[in-house]
């Protein structure tokens, strides 16, 4: 099983300490997957001009392929101005509509306050849900206040990265043995 976690944001410092906690946690929880850690800010992205994703070079097909390869998908984000980040936009956009069917994806958002909780369900899950995603359906959202010094201080958001991890590996073995079910209903 692939694992692909993005930082969807080229600046700032909480979703990027976020994603690094969880994936601490996904390793030591599930060291057999093939995991890959993508922060948006360490790489060049093309912006999308509608050419199929398998046309781009360099750090925008690595980004892409490494995303169509990927069986569960923890994205996170940022909210700035109510909105994710137009680079993580900008990523859903090289990709085919279709891309993350069969896809498992769990979402992590970060915002200086409580009054950006509903972006992810308004913006980030239709996204999803269009590209043909299996949404976890919870996600973890982690404000201002749960940080300290570079770190997350709050044991709650521990927690709930714990569960968004249990939660996107149980889904994805679940949509997986549905696959495998349909899949041999068929004698070719």
């Amino acid at each position: 099983m692939k694992v692909v976690g993005i930082s969807g944001s080229i600046v700032g410092s909480k979703t990027k300490t976020a994603m690094s906690l969880l994936w601490e946690e996904m390793v030591k929880a599930y060291p057999n997957a093939e995991h890959v850690l993508l922060d948006l800010a360490d790489y060049q992205l093309q912006f999308s001009d509608g050419r199929n994703y398998l046309d781009y070079t360099g750090d925008t097909a690595f980004v892409t392929e490494q995303i169509m390869q990927a069986d569960i998908l923890f994205i996170g984000t940022p909210i700035f101005q109510a909105s994710i980040p137009g680079t993580l936009k900008n990523v859903f956009d090289l990709l085919p509509t279709q891309a993350l069917r069969d896809k498992v994806a769990a979402i992590v958002v970060t915002a200086g306050s409580a009054k950006h909780f509903l972006v992810a369900e308004q913006q980030l899950k239709p996204i999803l849900s269009y590209m043909k995603a299996h949404l976890v359906s919870t996600f973890v959202f982690a404000e201002e206040k749960d940080f300290l010094n570079g770190k997350i201080i709050n044991d709650d958001v521990h927690f709930r990265l714990q569960r968004l991890i249990e939660d996107a590996f149980d889904l994805a073995e679940a949509q997986a043995s549905i696959r495998m079910k349909r899949e041999a209903e068929y004698d070719f």
